[in-house]
C-alpha cells in the first residue's frame, strides 16, 4: 500500500424528507446569501425546489436562482453563474440536482473569486486557489461529485469536456433523499449505475499491490450496486434499493475506496471525448468504453481481472487459463450493462467511426504522451480501443 492523504470534511444528511434542512445547513456554513442552481424541470415539477427555496426562507436565508443545467454541463451556463453572483453578492452556492447542476455549482463557486476566466482553473493553466462554499441536494446517484474533489464542464467553444480535482471543489455538505429519485427515467437510472460502477473500476485494476482493505471495500460496493441496479429499475419507488445505490454512489467516488493505490481514469478520458462531441450521456460512454479497454489491456494482467471475475462476478477460476476466467468477467460485465439497457458500441450509442481520428487528437494525455496507468496507452492504443468499440 502507498502512503496517502485524504480529506473528506463533506457533512451528509442521508434520508426521508432531509430537503428541508437545507436552509438550516446554508447558515450552518456560512451562507447569507445563496445561489440555488439547478437543472430543468422536474426539479420544478417534483416541488423540491419548491421545498428548498421554502428552507432557506425559514432559515432567513435570501437567495437568487439560476437554472437550465444540462447533461455535460456547460461553460456558457457557468460564466452566467459567475456573474450572477458576483453582482449580487452570493456567497453560497447550492447545487441541486445529478452531477450536472453540482458541478456546474462547483465551477460557479471557483469562478466567482477568481479574476479571470473560470476556465483558466479547469485547463490547468492555473492553480485552483479557492471557491465559495458550497453544498448539494442530489437527485441523481451516479457521479458522486456530492462528497468527491472532482468537477467537470464541457466547454462549447472547444468542444473539450475537462474536469479537476481540489479539496475546494468538496461540498460542505450533501443532502441525500433517495425518495427523490423514484421519478427518474429508466435511461437516467441504468447510466448513473454504469457511472457509479465505472468510478470503482476506474480504482480497483491498480498496479499497486498489498490493496486488499481497499480491493474488498470495491468488490462488496460493486457487488451491492449490481444487486439492487435492477431492483431500481423494476420497482422505481423501492426505497431500500434507491437508498443502497445511492450511498454506493457516494462511497464510489469520495476517494475511500482508492486510497493508498494508483488508479487508472483512462476510460474516463476516452469517455469524455464522447460526451463532448456527441453530448452522450456520461455513463453510456462508459458502458461502450470500459469492457472494451478491458480487453485491450488484458494481456499481462490476466490474473488481476481474473480476480475481479471471481469476486465480483462468482467466476470459476481457471488457473491453468486464466484470461478464460478474466474474458468472462468482462462478458458478465457487458452482459449486466445490456440487461440495463445501456450501449455496448459506438452504433448503440450513436457515435461514428469516422470522428475516431478526431476523438483520438482531443484525448486528454499525460506530460508523457499516455493516459491512464494500470496500462499506459499512447496515442495509437486509444485509437484502437476506439476501433474496438464500432465492432458488434
Amino acid at each position: 500500500m502507498q502512503n496517502f492523504e485524504i480529506y473528506n470534511p463533506t457533512y451528509f444528511v442521508f434520508g426521508r424528507g432531509t430537503q428541508s434542512r437545507a436552509g438550516e445547513l446554508v447558515r450552518r456554513f456560512g451562507g447569507h446569501k445563496a445561489l440555488i442552481h439547478y437543472g430543468g424541470g422536474s426539479v420544478v415539477r417534483s416541488g423540491l425546489l419548491a421545498e428548498i427555496e421554502k428552507s432557506l426562507d425559514a432559515a432567513g436565508i435570501p437567495y437568487v436562482t439560476l437554472g437550465g443545467v444540462k447533461p455535460n454541463p456547460r461553460s456558457g451556463l457557468v460564466y452566467e453563474g459567475i456573474e450572477l453572483c458576483k453582482r449580487e453578492k452570493v456567497d453560497f452556492v447550492l447545487g441541486v440536482g445529478g452531477g450536472s447542476a453540482i458541478d456546474s455549482g462547483k465551477a460557479i463557486a471557483a469562478g466567482a473569486v477568481y479574476d479571470g476566466d473560470f476556465w483558466d482553473i479547469w485547463s490547468g493553466k492555473v492553480p485552483y486557489a479557492n471557491a465559495l462554499p458550497h453544498g448539494c441536494v442530489l437527485t441523481l446517484p451516479a457521479t458522486g461529485t456530492e462528497g468527491s474533489n472532482s468537477a467537470v464542464v464541457t466547454n462549447e467553444q472547444l468542444l473539450l469536456k475537462r474536469g479537476t480535482r481540489s479539496d475546494f471543489n468538496r461540498p460542505c455538505f450533501a443532502i441525500l433523499n433517495p425518495e427523490t429519485t423514484f421519478t427518474l427515467p429508466a435511461w437516467h437510472t441504468a447510466c448513473g449505475v454504469a457511472d457509479i460502477m465505472a468510478h470503482i473500476i476506474e480504482r480497483y485494476f491498480t498496479n499497486t499491490p498489498d490493496v486488499d482493505v481497499s480491493d474488498r471495500l470495491c468488490e462488496s460496493v460493486l457487488q451491492t450496486v449490481i444487486k439492487y441496479g435492477p431492483v431500481c429499475l423494476a420497482e422505481p419507488d423501492n426505497y431500500e434499493a434507491r437508498a443502497a445505490v445511492m450511498w454506493a454512489g457516494t462511497l464510489a467516488h469520495n476517494g475511500q475506496l482508492g486510497v493508498g493505490r494508483q488508479e487508472d481514469w483512462a476510460s474516463h478520458a476516452l469517455g469524455h471525448e464522447l460526451s463532448a462531441l456527441y453530448d452522450s450521456t456520461h455513463g453510456a460512454t462508459l458502458s461502450v468504453i470500459i469492457p472494451h479497454w478491458m480487453r485491450y489491456t488484458l494481456p499481462g494482467h490476466e490474473m488481476r481481472m481474473a480476480e475481479f471475475a471471481v469476486r465480483v462476478w462468482g467466476c470459476q477460476m481457471d488457473f491453468e487459463h486464466p484470461e478464460r476466467t478474466a474474458l468472462e468477467g468482462i462478458d458478465r460485465l457487458s452482459v449486466f450493462w445490456k440487461s440495463l439497457g445501456l450501449p455496448l458500441t459506438f452504433a448503440e450509442l450513436g457515435a461514428k467511426e469516422e470522428d475516431i481520428p478526431e476523438l483520438t487528437r482531443k484525448c486528454k494525455c499525460g506530460a508523457d504522451g499516455t493516459v491512464g496507468n494500470f496500462k499506459k496507452l499512447a496515442k495509437p492504443d486509444v485509437e484502437a480501443i476506439f476501433r474496438a468499440c464500432c465492432e458488434e
